[in-house]
């Protein structure tokens, strides 16, 4: 009598279970999240019309007049940064820091009125982004969302095994049987959908987690690079651009997290290191010069400018540009205007380059509204993924019991699994340190399995 023929199909597919059912919520949450983030040039003015647009008007006031204002209204408040309006119909925007709260203050760039202010961090899209990247718990959350997309991969990868036609027709495989019913109307909606999205599924997944701190931090500090003379002319501290990030408020782009802040040397030649960390910023610019600097030098609209905090402080100029190749990050002495630093996409390296061209591309920015439409069609089959996995998990799964699919107790080790999650769990820690987790837990469950099956 002939010994059966080991099938690996139940190997993968148990895996594909512990992925999917760790991922589906992240993958859901996600998508939500980045659907409302998508559609933020079409949401923000459409809320809040009455803080972000006004009428054209013949002259725009100063920025240091626009800055007076704010600062009437909010006397005991910080400045932190200042948006000028993007476009004749829109606002100007300052970034303040009053009584423990972050608020963004709207202001009309042609009369100076204050028109209002909201939470800088309880907004919709600042939820939305902080849900995203971190699910508004700090570091855990960062790890969290880290480590799903990382499984991610490894959901996207043991599915195309279990997808593979074997000799199938097309019906259930390229296309869905829709005279199908329940189970199996769900199955070929998983596996239809999750095969024509992979491609993209995997671009979405590498592409967020460059901005991951753990894996997207050695990402960087690797690829990330900048010649290192254009740092031996001036000064700089030893902050990184990238503290000017926030969960919730993007300000330097993924390029210049890692760059050095420059020091304003007029102070750092007159005062001590330590000093001058501590002292309180007293600029001898004026915000208007910075923004006539910024204008002149052809920062594209839409950038922001963070003031100093501190005396050794510096002005910061920065777009992160719908198109990258307008990317703009200018660092401005705050007592003489010199600019120290002014690093655009030609300074790029070949790394950082694709990376801000698949950030721009995750986010839906470049291509207009053909490109939010592109983006919106994967948020919406990796939400029809995920829900059609958990549907069919529901409908499968035992009563009282997880639903774990049963593994042949006699089945070799596969060895081309075994070596590409070896490749994946080096390339991605967090997944590795899991996969062993994991690997320990189903060997136990599987002991038990087989203890009952001889008892």
């Amino acid at each position: 009598m002939s010994t059966p023929k080991p099938s690996f199909y139940n190997l993968a597919w148990r895996w594909h279970f512990y992925a999917g059912l760790f991922v589906a919520p992240f993958m859901i949450l996600l998508a939500i999240t980045g659907i409302i983030y998508l559609f933020k040039p079409q949401l923000d003015p459409l809320m809040y019309r009455d803080l972000m647009v006004v009428e054209a008007g013949a002259q725009r006031q100063s920025a240091d007049t626009l800055l007076a204002s704010v600062r009437l209204a909010y006397p005991q408040a910080h400045v932190g940064q200042y948006l000028p309006p993007p476009s004749a119909e829109r606002s100007a925007q300052f970034v303040v820091h009053d009584a423990g709260r972050e608020l963004n203050v709207f202001v009309d760039p042609y009369s100076a009125r204050v028109l209002g202010a909201q939470d800088g961090k309880r907004n919709l899209q600042a939820i939305a982004r902080a849900l995203h990247g971190e699910l508004m718990i700090g570091t855990l959350g960062d790890r969290l969302v880290e480590l799903a997309a990382g499984w991610g991969i490894v959901l996207v990868v043991s599915g195309l095994y279990l997808w593979w036609p074997r000799g199938r027709s097309g019906a259930g495989v390229l296309w869905p049987r829709l005279t199908a019913r329940g189970r199996l109307l769900w199955r070929d909606l998983h596996a239809v959908v999750g095969f024509w999205g992979s491609a993209l599924l995997l671009f979405m997944l590498l592409s967020g987690m460059t901005w991951t701190g753990l894996w997207g931090k050695q990402y960087a500090a690797l690829w990330n690079r900048f010649p290192a003379a254009m740092w031996t002319e001036v000064p700089v501290s030893d902050q990184q651009a990238g503290a000017l990030n926030t969960a919730h408020r993007q300000t330097v782009p993924w390029a210049l997290e890692n760059t050095p802040m420059p020091v304003s040397g007029a102070h750092a030649e007159h005062m001590g290191h330590g000093q001058a960390h501590s002292a309180p910023a007293a600029p001898q610019v004026s915000l208007q010069q910075v923004q006539d600097l910024a204008d002149a030098r052809g920062v594209a609209p839409g950038y922001s400018i963070t003031a100093p905090t501190t005396a050794q402080g510096v002005f910061t100029v920065s777009v992160f540009a719908d198109d990258p190749r307008h990317d703009a990050t200018l660092h401005v002495d705050q007592y003489t205007g010199k600019v120290l630093a002014d690093v655009r996409w030609q300074d790029y390296g070949t790394a950082a380059r694709a990376t801000e061209l698949g950030v721009m591309l995750h986010e839906g920015r470049m291509y207009g509204p053909v490109h939010q439409a592109l983006i919106l069609l994967v948020c919406l089959m990796i939400l029809l993924g995920a829900l059609s996995g958990l549907v069919m998990w529901w409908k499968r799964r035992p009563q009282g019991g997880l639903g774990v699919p049963r593994l042949r107790h006699d089945l070799p080790r596969w060895k081309t699994a075994v070596g590409v999650m070896l490749v994946l769990g080096v390339a991605f820690p967090l997944v590795g340190v899991s996969m062993v987790v994991m690997w320990l837990i189903d060997g136990v469950v599987l002991r038990r399995s087989r203890r009952a099956l001889t008892a």
